[in-house]
């Protein structure tokens, strides 16, 4: 498997994403190759630090300019032709590369992959689809930010797509489809989701399971949580922000006391076992759903664990050849 990684992408690039490809290239045995991609003189600068590094599974490509978070992401994409996601996603398209991995500009990507991967046919717009920790394990929340304003057709195909990456990459036979709602009822919620609703359970293709409500995210409710992404990307930051919290109330706690303490050193396994299952980074990046390739996004803040972890995501993608999966998907819906 060979990857291009946006080096300069991200609130630690390039030395975390760097450092992160090098984890990975330790740990993945698939991952043959990777493409850094970004400014020559700090990548080097990068794997100087590294003298054990295997130059054959290493290459440089120069990108000198970067879609910064604050870049309205279109109008960088036509002016920043030099662009280091640009130039990434482009590897992919030509067929050096089988995926690009990212922690740059959520939105820079977006227009990369649209404009350089191209969407796949029938599917009207693409969405992040990213694994959430719940109590039931990892689950897909989707749309995690992509697109704020959604109509019908829209919700449905981010269901049927999340169902296809549940299956084909996470191995879940029939993925339970929840819709993200304000109540469980079906008459429940605005006249889009109550309309989204009649359409999913319609479907043959999907298991949908009817309405979840906030407290069933983080319960796991449903394998495959479908939404605007409006509503996911707040989904997502307020977890995200209570995980966080919640340990460090804990911490707190156990520094309360003498007691608190012994305590907490019995019960230090499960402690490292909590936070393990809370941390984000475990789960790496998230797949870009209905773009004619694979392209995975992380989380800005990501550091090298994360980074190595959505590597390893990037091939299972390919490894599943998901992205076939949704074509032929969408190819049957059309002719039937």
């Amino acid at each position: 498997m060979k990857i291009a990684l946006d080096a300069m992408g991200g609130d630690h690039a390039p030395q975390e994403i760097v450092l992160g490809g090098l984890q990975a290239l330790e740990q993945y045995s698939q991952v043959e190759k990777i493409y850094f991609v970004g400014q020559r003189d700090k990548i080097e600068a990068v794997l100087a630090q590294a003298p054990h590094v295997e130059r054959k599974k290493v290459e440089l490509v120069e990108a000198n300019e970067v879609i910064e978070m604050a870049d309205h992401p279109a109008t960088a994409y036509r002016r920043k032709k030099d662009a280091s996601i640009t130039v990434a996603t482009r590897l992919v398209k030509e067929g050096a590369a089988d995926a690009v991995v990212s922690a740059g500009s959520t939105g820079g990507q977006m227009v990369a992959a649209l404009f350089g991967l191209g969407r796949i046919k029938g599917v009207s717009r693409p969405a992040i689809g990213c694994i959430i920790p719940t109590m039931a394990g990892g689950r897909l929340l989707v749309d995690a930010g992509a697109n704020t304003n959604v109509n019908v057709e829209n919700l449905v195909q981010f269901a049927q797509m999340g169902s296809i990456y549940m299956h084909s990459v996470m191995g879940i036979a029939a993925p339970k489809v929840g819709l993200i709602n304000n109540g469980s009822e079906e008459t429940k919620g605005s006249e889009l989701t109550q309309a989204a609703y009649q359409r999913l359970a319609e479907l043959s293709d999907i298991n949908f399971i009817g309405n979840i409500e906030g407290r069933d995210v983080p319960a796991g409710a449903a394998d495959v949580m479908t939404c605007d992404g409006f509503t996911g990307n707040v989904v997502l930051k307020t977890m995200e922000g209570m995980a966080k919290v919640i340990m460090t109330m804990l911490e707190q706690e156990v520094m309360a006391s003498m007691r608190c303490k012994t305590g907490a050193l019995l019960m230090k396994p499960a402690l490292r076992s909590l936070k393990h299952k809370m941390d984000y980074a475990e789960y790496g990046g998230a797949p870009l759903l209905g773009v004619n390739g694979v392209s995975v996004v992380c989380h800005g803040s990501s550091k090298a664990k994360a980074i190595s972890k959505a590597i390893e995501v990037a091939c299972h993608c390919c490894e599943s050849n998901f992205v076939e999966k949704i074509k032929g998907n969408f190819t049957q819906n059309r002719e039937s």
